[in-house]
């Protein structure tokens, strides 16, 4: 076994006017032998979420990762880091000082992969789509925004913003943004099911067996123009029950590559080297996790209850006892590695203190213990979110001031749950949209919030967003990220956990592994090919 580590320089800011690389290569694996990757996501259609690959509705890292093989944006993430480059677009820029309007003009003879040419106008019914559409808890905050979209000819699309945004670049770069056909899209309504079209590098298909997907193939999009290299011919995607059963797979050979979700023992006997066939890459990630609050709930309700829990939830045993160098104890929503962070819960709480949260219970009027239930996902996270929560629970119940049940469900009734309000205290996890501190704030804190969250404060929604959304040097924007991020320990409705790093295994005749997975955890299954050892 060999091991990797890709290194990254640290997140920065943004942005300028760019131009686009060239057009899609007509290079790769010409074997016709699939390359075959595991995942433990599970894709399915309920009667809560009949639509899980409309880019109108889906807002999850593991149906993000299929929508971005398929459904091209304007703008795209690059592989490494940086800024995002013209991916649809032949140019992007803002043009004007202020950062309310932003136009990009498409590249010439792009086309869907049924043939049907790409226009301005698509663009334009594919953002205004998902506006109108606007699910709740849904990806469309990521282009609240946008007051109107303009065409100019057939190539040229103009974004008139109601307030400045200098993210947005990112957001264009997001499968809410990608642009699809309306012979295959209502204007008003999701496309269920699990079919998808779109223009980018691959098109799909899905082998699904009791409204699940099973298995899925991407080949390559002939028609494909943007700014990749795609290495190979087809992919296929595997979904597996547990890590268990994909690393048995990739043991015999039967797939691959393996990406999320491995479990944390799968990971450190790859790092051991017990399987010389096998290559293990660790690379940077901002994948985070967190308790979040319905703040409306009678048992939370009072901030001292959360704030109890802040002073004694114990970040450090919690990452050694569970993911042990996979992770890191995180103290503010915005990752370490991310300009803008801020220690915020830590300046605040110190280390975990009974005492102190004695203290904090008492003065509310608070009578100990105060009973709670941690409601977490059996299968959207990986295999050691139980022993993660048992963790919890035996933290806050040894303080004597909680007495904690656990309680986890799989994510399909999870999140619709969650959704309703259903859960007083829920814990989450969070990938990027876009490798920038907005992304960790606003998504958790704004109106439309992914979370349907009832905490609301007025300065964070109304002043200090916008204000940092302003300024196009992100360090600049920092006074008023660090702002939000005390407001967020002061009150509590959310909680930080860790931050983890990110892994993918793959056999070692399996090349571009170490660009398999950006920062945001953007799977990137054009990076993949089959040659000499990499």
């Amino acid at each position: 076994m060999n091991r990797k580590t890709l290194v990254l320089p640290a997140v920065a800011g943004l942005l300028a006017p760019v131009l686009a690389a060239c057009g899609g290569d007509s290079s790769g694996s010409k074997s016709g032998d699939a390359i075959v990757v595991g995942t433990t996501d599970r894709f399915t259609a309920t009667k809560d979420a009949p639509a899980p690959l409309d880019p109108a509705y889906a807002y999850d890292v593991g149906t993000w990762n299929i929508l971005r093989q398929t459904v091209q944006t304007l703008m795209i993430q690059p592989k490494g880091e940086g800024d995002p480059v013209p991916e649809a677009a032949e140019s992007c820029g803002f043009t004007d000082s202020g950062n309310e309007r932003y136009a990009c003009k498409l590249r010439d003879g792009l086309k869907f992969a049924n043939g049907d040419a790409v226009t301005a106008k698509d663009v334009k019914y594919s953002i205004e789509r998902a506006l109108r559409i606007k699910v709740a808890g849904g990806p469309a905050a990521l282009l609240s925004t946008i007051d109107t979209v303009e065409t100019q000819g057939n190539r040229e699309v103009i974004f008139h913003l109601k307030t400045a945004d200098a993210t947005f670049p990112y957001k264009l770069s997001t499968p809410v943004a990608g642009i699809v056909n309306p012979n295959d899209y209502a204007k008003d309504k999701l496309r269920d099911g699990f079919s998808m079209d779109g223009s980018g590098p691959y098109t799909f298909s899905a082998d699904v067996k009791d409204d699940s997907i099973d298995s899925m193939t991407f080949s390559k999009n002939p028609n494909y123009k943007g700014s990749l290299k795609v290495s190979n011919d087809k992919v296929q995607m595997r979904s597996f029950a547990d890590a268990d059963a994909m690393g048995a797979a990739i043991d015999k050979g039967d797939i691959d590559v393996m990406t999320r979700t491995m479990s944390p023992s799968q990971i450190n006997k790859l790092d051991a080297g017990t399987d010389e066939n096998v290559d293990l890459v660790e690379m940077p990630g901002l994948e985070i996790r967190y308790l979040a609050f319905n703040t409306n709930a009678a048992t939370v309700k009072t901030k001292a209850v959360r704030e109890a829990m802040a002073q004694v939830i114990n970040r450090g045993e919690l990452v050694s006892k569970v993911y042990g160098s996979q992770a890191e104890p995180l103290y503010s929503l915005v990752p370490a590695t991310v300009t803008g962070h801020s220690n915020s819960f830590f300046n605040k709480y110190g280390d975990p203190s009974v005492t102190k949260a004695k203290l904090l219970l008492t003065k509310a009027g608070i009578v100990a213990p105060v009973k709670l239930t941690l409601h977490y996902t059996t299968d959207h996270y990986g295999p050691a979110t139980k022993q993660e929560f048992e963790v919890l629970q035996k933290q806050l119940n040894n303080s004597g001031l909680f007495d904690v049940s656990i309680q986890g469900s799989p994510w399909d009734t999870f999140r619709p749950a969650e959704q309703k309000g259903k859960y007083d205290v829920y814990g989450m996890g969070w990938f990027p949209d876009f490798p920038d501190a907005d992304n960790f704030l606003a998504p958790f804190l704004d109106k439309d919030n992914t979370l349907g969250s009832p905490y609301a404060n007025a300065t964070i929604r109304n002043t200090l967003i916008p204000q940092s959304r302003r300024e196009a040097d992100r360090l600049t924007a920092s006074k008023s990220l660090t702002v939000i991020q005390n407001t967020v320990a002061d009150d509590v409705p959310i909680l930080p956990l860790w931050q983890g790093k990110q892994y993918v295994a793959a056999r070692n005749d399996i090349t571009g592994t170490s660009y398999a997975l950006n920062s945001s955890s953007t799977l990137q299954l054009w990076e993949l090919g089959r040659g000499v050892s990499n």
